[in-house]
């Protein structure tokens, strides 16, 4: 077990509501000139969750399971800036209205723009849901550190998953962590320099076939941990040489230039404190047993 100071966490309930699908309105324009219209963020999307593939879809920057908002109308004011930045990955999630009143989910993460945090939920349950349901967010995590790691911050992680992660302390000191995936920091794309991540993400890219082949970004799946090398998230999205981070995968693929596979920070670190160690299960769905498991 790694040392944290979980016993000294806050707990809070977070209140929002499942946030309607958005689109521009009019054509949008793909990397290649191609115009689409598509579903994109937003909404109570029925056929995804957790542990299904992030590319494929007939969609752009698609968040699966239920995408939600404390106030659709005001994403970027109080109260939703604290929902998304209190909300953190692992995090019950649970529907005290409706049809659906006492069903639960797990935060699977933020996205930016869109100011959403994504909510697994089973199709069952999604099905049963409304846009005007009232969902409680049992947040807990941020403030979460390892004790005996003063050089690798945590964020919007959840200390229940931290736990079930299967992170192990290497004979030379080093924190190896599972991920499904090793991405290079010239595929990190929209959401560099962000001033922080507590809330939001940012994008794998994904127009280059032949860095999507080397490292099979098209095997991404929708919460798999990934690690984003030379990548120093601790004030900020930022290239460093010899930095790690280590995120989620919350939203699908992108059609759109700079854009791809959506990445909540979870873990980082100035130094290669972190060592990413791969694993086809280092996902949400296969740790908690909850949506698609391979």
């Amino acid at each position: 077990m790694l040392a944290t100071n979980e016993n000294r966490l806050v707990e809070i309930l977070l209140q929002c509501q499942p946030g309607q699908p958005r689109t521009r309105g009019t054509w949008e324009v793909d990397h290649q000139g191609t115009p689409f219209i598509l579903p994109s963020i937003g909404g109570i999307t029925l056929n995804l969750q957790v542990g299904d593939p992030a590319f494929g879809w007939e969609g752009d920057h698609i968040e699966p399971g239920v995408s939600c908002t404390a106030d659709t109308h005001k994403p970027y004011e109080h109260p939703n800036v604290t929902v998304q930045m209190l909300s953190c990955v692992g995090n019950t999630a649970t529907i005290v209205s409706g049809e659906a009143k006492g069903e639960s989910g797990v935060v699977l993460g933020h996205h930016g723009g869109s100011e959403h945090i994504i909510v697994d939920f089973p199709r069952e349950t999604k099905e049963k849901m409304a846009y005007g349901d009232t969902i409680m967010v049992r947040s807990k995590g941020q403030g979460l550190k390892l004790t005996d790691f003063p050089e690798i911050a945590l964020f919007n992680l959840d200390p229940s998953l931290l736990a079930k992660m299967k992170i192990v302390v290497s004979d030379d000191g080093v924190l190896e962590v599972p991920v499904t995936t090793v991405v290079p920091a010239y595929c990190m794309g929209s959401g560099i320099g962000s001033a922080h991540v507590a809330k939001g993400d940012y994008d794998i890219v994904t127009s280059d076939p032949d860095a999507v082949r080397e490292f099979g970004l098209d095997r991404i799946r929708f919460g798999d941990f990934v690690a984003l090398l030379d990548q120093d998230n601790r004030y900020g999205r930022a290239y460093r040489k010899g930095a790690v981070t280590v995120g989620v995968v919350v939203h699908s693929d992108c059609r759109e230039a700079g854009h791809g596979p959506g990445v909540t920070t979870i873990m980082t670190s100035a130094t290669p404190a972190i060592r990413p160690v791969i694993d086809p299960k280092a996902n949400i769905a296969d740790l908690l047993g909850i949506g698609t498991r391979l």
